[in-house]
């Protein structure tokens, strides 16, 4: 899987000593010979060095707590996790810890509280700590400044305890540090000298953040001004170090991230947190490299029932993905493998879903960075936009089933530009579904008949973010999510258009 690449790549690339365990192999359906086939192969693609393709195989059951050195021909028979531990012991180099030396920390985390405030999070390469201690925070750039220490953690478990004093080797959270950075060093102010900073991985999507301004702004979120929304972005910042954030036009503030869902799950918190804000479409971060204009390409995983197999490959293909291979699995299902560009894994995970009918499972990885290539097709077709103001009813909302596929239930509050369907045409339209039926005195011959709705289609954070086009947002808040067009007012709307 692609988080297995990401996380071996980053392995291998800090030295580390490789320790492989096939685990779950008293399973009917256990595949170990194509499982150490397949991890050779991926050992293979990612080593830089002859040493990183001989690793330790070990056999076992998580669950019994059993493992063994070699198949064991009866998995029944008593046995525990000592194999295991010994190869620890045999494999992993011993650390070298400096207790004597000057205190020195690389802070890898951070993290907040109401109680202590900022938390820095490292593992003592040298020295030891103790509360009241003054130390130095070295950055990237050399610039020093001092700190007092208020109070030292050490973890248990889930939870932190505080201590006296803590050594070389051991991972501490420190209080008192509020200028410390993720990538900032924490040295004893006799020998304030720096250590390697960790390199971030740059991001590949940005998204821009405002208040929310519909007509309903303000009645379900307890934050909901700007002045809210930015220093709730800035606290962010302050622990979430692939986050990036700078101003843009019209009091909007653009946050970039490593993809969808490193955004979304922010967006979901400020949600939980009590904050109204609206949203624009994800746009891809390129990048200007010897006078060309470079754009992120992603390796992409799709792991499909083999009947859907074809489906997802023109669907990716649409979207300037080139198929790279395809497994087929005993259980019926295939393995496809894609090269693609960043903007067009946008949306892509709501359609393959429906193309596989629910069962298609996507993962991506960040590949390189190639010349931007062509321009990709509008794939979604126009909406269905309220024209009018008011709660949805049965009536109207029959009509606008008539044009496409609707997002809300009768009853539902709408105003005029927001989003309330999907045309089965290419055009947007406006309709009035807070439209009741006119009362007469004529009795239809159908006036009997109940009108029967096919039920709404209803998006989460996700699917909403990967519907909405450039000239559309997302209202977030505390209870909805509403989709809209960023120009409310259809004439302006129409003007903008034609400009």
């Amino acid at each position: 899987m692609p988080q297995t690449k990401f996380v071996l790549k980053k392995a291998i690339d800090v030295g580390l000593k490789l320790i492989v365990v096939i685990n779950k192999i008293d399973k009917k359906d256990a595949r170990i010979a194509e499982v150490i086939s397949r991890t050779q192969d991926l050992f293979l693609d990612l080593a830089t060095h002859d040493d990183h393709l001989e690793f330790p195989v070990f056999y076992a059951i998580g669950r019994d707590g059993k493992a063994w050195t070699e198949i064991p021909t009866d998995a029944s028979a008593p046995a525990d996790l000592t194999p295991i531990f010994d190869a620890i012991l045999e494999y992993v180099p011993e650390p070298k810890a400096d207790m004597d030396g000057p205190f020195q920390m690389l802070v890898t985390t951070l993290d907040s509280d109401t109680f202590q405030g900022k938390y820095a999070i490292g593992r003592v390469t040298r020295g030891t700590i103790k509360p009241g201690t003054t130390l130095a925070v070295v950055n990237a750039e050399g610039v020093r400044e001092q700190v007092r220490i208020d109070k030292v953690y050490v973890s248990q478990g889930l939870k932190r305890v505080e201590v006296d004093e803590a050594g070389a080797g051991d991972i501490i959270a420190l209080t008192g540090v509020k200028s410390a950075s993720i990538g900032d060093t924490l040295a004893d102010t006799s020998a304030p000298e720096a250590l390697p900073a960790i390199a971030v991985e740059e991001p590949t999507l940005k998204m821009a953040f405002s208040a929310n301004t519909s007509p309903v702004a303000g009645r379900e979120g307890q934050f909901v001004t700007g002045r809210h929304l930015l220093e709730r972005i800035q606290k962010e910042l302050a622990i979430n170090v692939a986050m990036r954030f700078e101003m843009g036009g019209e009091n909007e503030y653009i946050v970039s991230g490593r993809g969808e869902l490193h955004l979304s799950v922010f967006i979901e918190t400020l949600r939980r947190e009590g904050y109204e804000l609206q949203v624009g479409k994800p746009q891809v971060i390129t990048k200007e490299i010897e006078g060309r204009t470079m754009e992120p390409i992603e390796e992409l995983t799709v792991d499909v029932s083999s009947e859907y197999a074809g489906s997802v490959t023109g669907e990716v293909g649409k979207r300037r993905g080139l198929l790279h291979s395809q497994e087929e699995n005993a259980d019926g299902t295939s393995r496809l493998t894609f090269e693609i560009p960043t903007r067009g894994l946008l949306g892509l995970r709501n359609v393959l879903l429906t193309l596989s009918r629910g069962t298609a499972v996507l993962n991506s990885l960040f590949m390189r960075y190639e010349p931007l290539g062509a321009a990709i097709p509008k794939l979604r077709n126009g909406v269905l936009i309220a024209s009018e103001t008011g709660k949805a009813v049965t009536y109207g909302l029959n009509i606008a089933q008539g044009r496409g596929n609707t997002f809300i239930e009768p009853g539902t509050e709408v105003y005029a530009g927001m989003i309330i369907g999907l045309n089965s045409r290419d055009e947007d339209i406006e309709i009035n579904v807070a439209k009741e039926k006119k009362q007469s005195n004529v009795r239809a011959s159908s006036a009997d008949i109940s009108v029967g709705l096919t039920p709404p289609t209803l998006f989460s954070l996700e699917e909403c973010l990967d519907f909405i086009e450039d000239d559309e947002l997302l209202e977030v808040t505390p209870k909805s999510l509403r989709m809209r067009k960023k120009i409310l007012d259809p004439t302006l709307r129409a003007r903008a258009k034609k400009n």
